[in-house]
């Protein structure tokens, strides 16, 4: 052995001991607490909440300090909210003091590390209690509310987590007002009121309503239970039998895609708020919280709610299982990024609305209907021309319903996951069903996945069963089922901006989308809807004919053509006009009147339908009813014509394929 080597093996056995400290004491610091916390409510009208968090540590544990941390967001929903901003009146004692107990508690000296993280010494103390108050007034799936009618909390903005410790498990104890009851997910009785949860993460996943006036119905679906319980801020109209009744449907056609739930039972916590502007649905393991703005009685209120129930219920196994990599355990002081929530929730938007058809409470035309509304979103946003699904992802935290301070360009350069996320879903599930004569389908995706990720693979975290995916591992997947290599479709539809092949898609069921122009030309702005007695510019979208003349927001438009301007003539009027007609227009800017001309340009807002092609082959009619009813194709022989259409060839499933044209309205 040369000295050289003898210096070098010395100074890694130096570094390999070093390493050895540094991850012993990691392991002490991490050695599981005992943590329990208490959430109290005495004076409901204040808003409230009061949380003691009492935490034991080992006995020959060796902490100097434990930090509390407020998570900055929650899963579900993906925009940063600092919790901790409505975190009041922080503060710590030695040792553990029972509820009515008078104790003689030594005070402990708190360092306020950031926004979010408060920190605490032990001292030589054995225990720690913590408490702290939460200012609670919003009922929504993220945040919380307490008044003098209810409690509704969701735990990822009431708990604080002690850091590093997430994983061990939880005790939680609720104190409600007399006469209150609680109702959550994870009930195995009537009256209870603490639970022993495996860890914060599931106590966070549990939202509770504490109320006195809350109603349950049950019903039973392959040995599973359903609790629908509904809080009603007024009027039902008689329409809560068939709400319950909806539900079992919707439960029945989601399950039998997917197989039974892996709980026992299940909640479906519904708010009728009444105040006109809360609403909501959130997903939860063993329950979602759904909150709408009016009551049961309304028009349109039973079928607004049955729509939500049925995306909510899918996510029991897209998203809180079957999950993007990134969606947990989660790191709560940075946004999450994952390129997977188009799977998460764009698919389950689709799927939400499919299994509305197969649960038999919407027919054809309704189907259509909603799947016209999200074609018409995504191809009519400019911000689809500019991002793609897996970017669209990637900015959750700007476009799940994240408040700015500033303003954005946002609405011309984004689009949302969820209606981005659906028309890729629909497209990938009819081209899957055509290329493999209908013996699979996007229903075989997600099981697969379901199966390979979750209920397979060894856990990875503490978290849940299984492990995460990437958005390579879904494309894969797609590919093995589809038996062709479908990366064409993921790089020009998923990560790139083009708009998926509607021709193809809908041909293989025999039917096609039409579009026709919303008006003969654009201008590119849209109105400021504060203003009624003027018509005034809100937005002007870039690169439009009104930015090309100078048009801003604020702007007021007098006149077009000569013609005075109103908010209800504006469109009447323009309509007048062809594409490259040149315009004078009159503007008033601050005190200013201008004097514009702008070329009216070619449309860009289009009206979509889908049609039934009346000469559609049997095969295709049997893909289609297989689609509608969740169903595999019987065995037949699948006749497949190739069809030219703009210049390339398609398998048309014997369908002959019309090209529509867009005509100019006079």
């Amino acid at each position: 052995m040369t000295s050289n080597l003898r210096i070098v093996l010395s100074r890694v056995a130096r570094l390999w001991l070093l390493a050895l400290a540094v991850c012993s004491g990691a392991v002490a610091q991490d050695q599981p607490l005992k943590i329990n916390y208490r959430l109290a409510m005495p004076q409901p009208n204040s808003h409230l909440f009061e949380v003691s968090l009492e935490v034991e540590a080992p006995a020959a544990s060796n902490i100097e300090s434990l930090d509390f941390q407020m998570a900055k967001w929650s899963p579900g929903r993906y925009a940063v909210f600092d919790f901790a901003k409505n975190v009041q009146e922080f503060q710590a004692a030695a040792g553990i003091c029972p509820p009515q107990s008078r104790c003689d508690q030594a005070m402990r000296p708190v360092t306020r590390v950031d926004d979010q993280t408060w920190r605490v010494p032990f001292m030589n103390s054995p225990s720690l209690t913590i408490r702290y108050k939460v200012f609670a007034n919003d009922l929504s799936g993220t945040f919380s509310k307490l008044d003098s009618r209810h409690a509704n909390f969701n735990g990822g903005n009431i708990f604080m987590y002690v850091v590093n410790h997430k994983q061990n498990p939880v005790t939680l104890s609720i104190d409600p007002p007399k006469n209150w009851r609680i109702v959550n997910g994870r009930m195995d009785r009537a009256s209870q009121s603490e639970w022993h949860l495996p860890n914060w993460d599931i106590m966070t996943d549990t939202p509770t309503e504490i109320s006195p006036d809350w109603t349950e119905d049950n019903f039973n679906v392959d040995g599973k239970t359903y609790h629908v319980v509904v809080h009603s801020l007024g009027p039902e109209g008689g329409k809560r039998r068939a709400l319950v009744r909806d539900i079992e449907k919707i439960v029945k056609a989601e399950t039998a895609m997917w197989g039974p739930p892996e709980f026992d039972s299940y909640t479906f916590l519904i708010h009728f708020a009444n105040d006109g502007h809360s609403g909501d649905g959130m997903e939860h393991l063993t329950s979602t919280q759904i909150i709408q703005p009016g009551t049961l009685a309304d028009p349109g209120m039973l079928e607004n709610t049955l729509d939500t129930v049925a995306h909510e219920f899918f996510h029991v196994w897209n998203v809180k299982r079957l999950r993007p990599i990134e969606l947990g355990p989660w790191d709560f002081t940075r946004p999450v990024n994952t390129r997977g929530l188009w799977i998460a929730e764009g698919i389950t938007n689709y799927y939400g609305h499919l299994m509305l058809r197969r649960a038999g409470l919407w027919n054809d035309a309704e189907l259509w209907t909603r799947l016209v509304a999200q074609i018409t979103e995504v191809e009519n946003a400019p911000g689809s021309r500019l991002m793609s699904a897996e970017e669209s992802s990637l900015s959750a935290p700007f476009i799940d319903d994240a408040p700015h301070a500033q303003q954005t360009n946002l609405v011309y350069t984004s689009i949302s996951y969820y209606p981005k996320g659906e028309v890729v879903g629909l497209a990938l599930d009819l081209l899957i069903r055509g290329r493999t004569n209908g013996r699979a389908s996007l229903d075989d995706v997600m099981r697969r996945m379901y199966e390979d990720f979750y209920l397979k693979s060894p856990n990875a975290t503490y978290y849940l069963r299984g492990r995460g995916y990437r958005p390579e591992d879904f494309e894969r997947v797609v590919s093995e089922v589809a038996g062709a290599d479908m990366g064409d479709f993921f790089k020009r539809y998923v990560r790139g901006v083009e708009s998926p092949p509607y021709d193809e898609a809908f041909a293989q069921v025999g039917l096609r989308l039409v579009s026709e122009p919303r008006q003969p030309v654009s201008i590119g702005i849209s109105a400021d809807e504060s203003d009624t007695a003027n018509l005034k510019i809100g937005r002007v979208r870039p690169n439009s004919p009104a930015a090309a003349a100078g048009w801003d927001a604020g702007d007021k438009i007098l006149s077009v053509g000569g013609l005075r301007i109103t908010a209800t003539n504006f469109l009447k009027i323009v309509a007048r006009y062809k594409p490259g007609d040149r315009v004078n227009a009159t503007l008033q800017r601050g005190a200013r009147t201008i004097q514009t001309t702008i070329v009216m340009g070619e449309p860009q807002l289009m009206n979509y339908r889908i049609e039934e092609i009346k000469e559609a082959s049997s095969e295709a009619m049997k893909l289609r009813a297989a689609w509608l009813s969740g169903k595999v194709v019987s065995s037949f022989e699948f006749r497949v014509s190739s069809l030219r259409f703009r210049g390339g060839l398609m398998p048309a499933c014997g369908v002959r394929w019309e090209a529509e044209r867009n005509t100019a309205l006079d």
